[in-house]
């Protein structure tokens, strides 16, 4: 059984306007996919293709409109606050800006501390012993216990955020685009320091991004989405190899021109999907094509 599946998906926003008509803006539009125990799960599409959305829905910090979500064979929707609280100890998010998730008048020992308090996990001398140890874990001196995130780089804030996130010992970790606030030799410290902590704890992970090569390098499965519809998913590798989507293909081409001369907008010359089903085009390699 999949650790996370998520089937059927939808959340709509409604805008209204004044002195206009009512806007329902259709963010996620029906996607389904699940993570295995362990597994390292990408998420990637350009902006306002309703990835973060989707994650926001999987921590029940946005309530969705339909579809289910369960994790470990629990339905989300459904759970109570107390079952809430309990599956907080088993999912937990790293966000995109690690200062604007750190309390700026927190040393960090405290920040890192939290969730054993509000969980109300051990007592004060077991609690920071954990946190040096998760200290450790992240790759941080001891002494930057004492430290504001004001004192720290980008780095070392989203090292923190990390720890707090491992605190309560999660199952899955949901990374919303954990390195584009960071520079590129940074972001490539911290994903190495990812895949060494999936492998010490076995994590399952889901990375919400628009960076293809972070998603090559990290993950084993994706799915990539457009206009909040996933348009392709299957082994990493494979949509690396064989794009079946038009998208796709726009997006990896989009990828590898700005890595040799700047960003690139992959929005041009989009296809439309319409109402064009998902379909298996090769073992395990759905597209809707």
């Amino acid at each position: 059984m999949p650790l996370l599946e998520v089937e059927g998906l939808v959340k709509h926003f409604v805008r209204r306007r004044p002195l206009r008509s009512t806007v329902v803006v259709h963010a996620v539009n029906d996607i389904s996919f699940t993570v295995d125990e362990g597994e390292s799960f990408g998420l990637v599409g350009e902006s306002g293709s309703g990835k973060t959305t989707a994650a926001r829905c999987i921590l029940r910090l946005t309530t969705p409109t339909a579809g289910e979500i369960r994790f470990d064979g629990e339905p989300i929707r459904s759970m109570s606050r107390q079952q809430l609280r309990r599956l907080r100890r088993t999912v937990q998010p790293v966000f995109q800006d690690p200062y604007a998730s750190l309390n700026p008048r927190l040393p960090v020992g405290e920040s890192v501390a939290e969730p054993l308090v509000v969980h109300r996990i051990g007592t004060a001398a077991s609690r920071q012993a954990r946190v040096e140890e998760l200290l450790d874990q992240v790759g941080l001196d001891r002494s930057h216990l004492r430290r504001r995130p004001d004192e720290l780089s980008g780095g070392q804030r989203q090292r923190i955020a990390l720890a707090r996130a491992l605190a309560l010992g999660p199952r899955l970790v949901v990374l919303d685009e954990p390195v584009s606030a960071l520079d590129a030799s940074v972001g490539a410290q911290i994903v190495n320091l990812l895949m060494r902590l999936q492998r010490d704890l076995g994590l399952a992970l889901l990375f919400i991004t628009h960076d293809l090569r972070l998603v090559r390098h990290m993950t084993t499965r994706v799915a990539v989405m457009r206009a909040g519809r996933i348009v392709e998913t299957a082994a990493t590798q494979a949509v690396f190899a064989a794009p079946r989507h038009p998208y796709t293909r726009t997006l990896l081409a989009a990828a590898d021109l700005a890595s040799r001369r700047g960003q690139v907008d992959p929005g041009e010359n989009r296809p439309d999907d319409g109402d064009t089903p998902l379909r298996e085009v090769a073992v395990g390699h759905w597209a809707r094509v």
